[in-house]
């Protein structure tokens, strides 16, 4: 009864298959609504990796309410999926994924969402690492009324395509796609860069909530896609989505 209306869309044989599928989430900001559109479509076994609490300027776009605030992301949103189904083998680990912890906690899972900050090597680290051991990894990118997701493939090119520093990585990787975009998609998101890139105040990048429940629909068909064993787009081929 559960997964009676994804019924015509996903077939019994398939629902069975994302029910066994395991997700590996490293980092719960955008991980957050990606872990409920996912546990909602029907897969069952989530790992969320993240030692961050939840802050006030976390709500405008992740998966938290007020009294979440001060406390472990992963927790929160264990408690928040476990609501949706009591069911589901929900593992979460309040810690920071490094080059030594990486490789143990990711064992044993299907796909892995790799939404990790760029202060260090780790995210680089945990690329290799999912290639070695066969796991595709999905980047999910929030460019505020659009959302970004590239694919990296057990086989195939790797992050040091787009850069092998991790200092600006974000930036340079919404830029190493612009150049495949249309003129209309290229000439906002080029202005948002060139504006970020001019705040006299550093600060995190702007993100809104449009694009993080756009991305929680996507990283959830894709991995629908890779679940069932249907074609994917691969790096460096990408998904881009606009609300505009």
């Amino acid at each position: 009864m559960r997964y009676t209306r994804n019924r015509i869309y996903i077939s019994e044989k398939e629902q069975r298959q994302l029910k066994k599928y395991k997700i590996f989430l490293a980092g719960s900001g955008i991980g957050s609504v990606i872990a409920e559109c996912a546990l909602r479509l029907g897969f069952e076994n989530i790992t969320i990796a993240d030692g961050d609490n939840v802050e006030l300027s976390n709500l405008n776009r992740q998966n938290y309410i007020c009294e979440n605030i001060g406390t472990a992301k992963t927790e929160s949103i264990k408690k928040r999926l476990l609501q949706i189904n009591p069911n589901a083998n929900i593992v979460t680990h309040n810690l920071y994924l490094t080059e030594s912890n990486i490789e143990q906690l990711l064992a044993g899972h299907n796909v892995a969402i790799n939404a990790l900050d760029f202060q260090s090597n780790a995210p680089f680290v945990f690329d290799e690492l999912c290639q070695q051991n066969k796991i595709p990894a999905l980047h999910p990118y929030n460019i505020g009324w659009a959302a970004l997701l590239f694919i990296i493939m057990p086989t195939g090119a790797g992050l040091a395509s787009i850069s092998d520093e991790y200092t600006g990585f974000e930036k340079k990787a919404v830029s190493f796609f612009l150049k495949k975009m249309d003129n209309e998609q290229r000439k906002w998101v080029e202005g948002v860069l060139t504006e970020y890139a001019n705040e006299t105040i550093k600060q995190s990048p702007p993100q809104l909530s449009v694009a993080s429940w756009l991305l929680g629909g996507l990283c959830a068909s894709v991995m629908y896609r890779l679940a069932t064993g249907k074609d994917v787009k691969r790096f460096p081929d990408f998904y881009f989505l606009s609300s505009l």
